[in-house]
């Protein structure tokens, strides 16, 4: 995925939560803006490990293997982004 399209999402205004959808089968929930950090090349996302939602620990993906972000509340007809190739 590019940067330009993730920080798009992450930074649309409302909020909306989404998923990242990786090559390898992972995804991973992004709840609040402040829960994931972008630089050119990497999305860095928090992760937490209790049941509070705050991460205590962030993890790096490569933006090249971001397949696809969607709504976490999305329906049957879900939006969904794919990356471009």
């Amino acid at each position: 995925m590019r940067f330009q399209e993730l920080y798009e999402v992450l930074h649309h205004t409302p909020f909306e939560p989404f998923r990242i959808r990786l090559t390898d089968g992972q995804s991973h929930v992004i709840r609040q803006p402040d829960f994931a950090w972008l630089t050119r090349s990497s999305v860095y996302v928090g992760l937490p490990s209790g049941t509070d939602d705050v991460p205590d620990r962030a993890i790096q993906r490569d933006l090249l293997h971001v397949v696809s972000v969607e709504p976490v509340n999305a329906k049957n007809g879900r939006r969904e982004r794919r990356a471009n190739p």
